[in-house]
């Protein structure tokens, strides 16, 4: 992680780099918007930015990412601001990253480690703590070149046989292979442990929803206003990282358990998407997948469709979309009277639009979650005779049991099973 002071806050400059034919596509609301996350990012690891830019670019240098012309303005910018720390918004490679530094004189990380640095500070449960680790190890693997200037350095070896050594980067590279080996067994571990308590709810049985959405959408705030729980919800990016659940009624036929998961974004890290595969494994195992979408965002329809394509890469099929997925335009209290009543106007039968700050539309969205679980299931009347446990236990496995009433000899269930 990024060595930075509690008490004091680092200067930081942030540079989002874009080809000018593809800058010249661009609508200046899209480019705002990136200048506007790339910002987010930086303010959510709880750092000063001094400048912000979108600087354009004919092509990429491999040596330095930027050109000549543009380091000299970017050097004497940063100068001006006092900048500690620059910010690039776009993955970089080792060498750029060391080649900048020395030109720029100052500390130079890219989008990934930033959002690195996020989960690093924001993980509070253990698995969490193992995964943003491993995502860390595999990020650092891949850039051991910048991070040793030792590296003709060699350990000589015993013996007769003994060759000149490993190098210092082999024995570095070893290490954290080593470590990341450990973290992989434990996490396997937590997937256990998760599939587990997963077969305990499908015994119970309760169907379980899980928020999803971009970073910063409003899935904390409606998970607090329907739970009435107290998770931390804020205006900032990736303020929730652990998964938390609650059970909730629905009504008095219906409960569910409603789970809040890390936010979604674009370009999200590679070793991210791979070290968060047993947080997001909730959601590939929900009944209900319920996409949480921020409609003031004027990028909204961007952010929708990053969303949907991690779902897509973590195997969910447009058959289990038809079938368990919702859409929830959310922040409509953000909205003017013109922009609020052309959206509902166009809201479909799997979709609604609310405001998870004022309550408005909540009503509506858990009618349509309810429908959405009571669809292809029936409510039922059934007498089991009182010794027959091994029936009562398999009714209470397979369905929801709503109602009992016992007789001495018999045992009258109402439940809500599968049609």
């Amino acid at each position: 992680m990024l060595e930075i002071h509690k008490n004091k806050k680092t200067k930081v400059a942030v540079v989002c780099p874009c080809l000018k034919n593809h800058l010249e596509a661009l609508f200046v609301s899209d480019v705002k918007a990136r200048e506007a996350e790339a910002e987010g990012l930086v303010l959510a690891m709880g750092q000063d930015v001094v400048l912000l830019k979108t600087v354009k670019l004919s092509q990429f240098v491999s040596k330095s990412f930027f050109g000549k012309g543009t380091l000299e303005q970017l050097k004497e910018e940063c100068q001006q601001v006092n900048a500690e720390l620059l910010v690039v918004d776009m993955p970089i490679s080792a060498v750029q990253q060391r080649n900048l530094e020395k030109i720029l004189n100052l500390k130079v990380i890219d989008r990934t480690a930033v959002i690195l640095e996020i989960f690093g500070q924001r993980a509070h449960t253990n698995e969490g703590k193992l995964q943003v680790e491993l995502a860390h190890l595999t990020y650092q693997r891949s850039r051991l070149v910048r991070s040793w200037t030792h590296l003709e350095r060699q350990r000589g070896g015993g013996g007769f046989l003994g060759g000149p050594g490993e190098t210092q980067i082999e024995l570095d590279r070893r290490h954290l292979d080593d470590r990341i080996v450990k973290i992989k067994k434990e996490l396997e571990k937590v997937r256990k442990t998760r599939a587990i308590q997963r077969g305990a709810r499908v015994k119970v049985p309760f169907p379980v929803a899980a928020l999803v959405g971009y970073t910063n959408a409003g899935k904390s705030s409606l998970f607090n206003l329907i739970t009435h729980a107290d998770v931390f919800a804020q205006d900032m990016l990736f303020a929730t990282l652990d998964p938390t659940m609650r059970k909730i009624a629905l009504d008095k036929n219906c409960d569910i358990i409603l789970s809040d998961t890390v936010g979604f974004i674009s370009n999200l890290p590679h070793e991210l998407v791979m070290a968060f595969r047993a947080t997001l494994e909730e959601v590939l195992e929900a009944d209900v997948i319920v996409h949480v979408i921020d409609v003031a965002n004027p990028n909204y329809k961007e952010q929708r469709l990053d969303v949907l394509n991690v779902l897509h890469e973590l195997g969910l099929s447009k058959i289990e979309f038809e079938n368990r997925y919702i859409e929830v335009f959310n922040k409509i209290d953000l909205l003017d009277t013109s922009e609020k009543k052309n959206l509902i106007d166009r809201i479909g039968h799997r979709t609604v639009a609310l405001s998870a700050l004022s309550g408005e539309g909540v009503d509506n969205f858990i009618r349509l979650l309810k429908a959405k679980f009571y669809k292809n299931t029936e409510i039922k009347t059934l007498c089991v005779p009182i010794d027959d446990g091994k029936k009562l236990a398999e009714i209470y496995r397979t369905a929801q049991v709503l109602d009992r009433r016992d007789d001495g000899e018999r045992i009258f269930l109402r439940i809500r099973c599968s049609s």
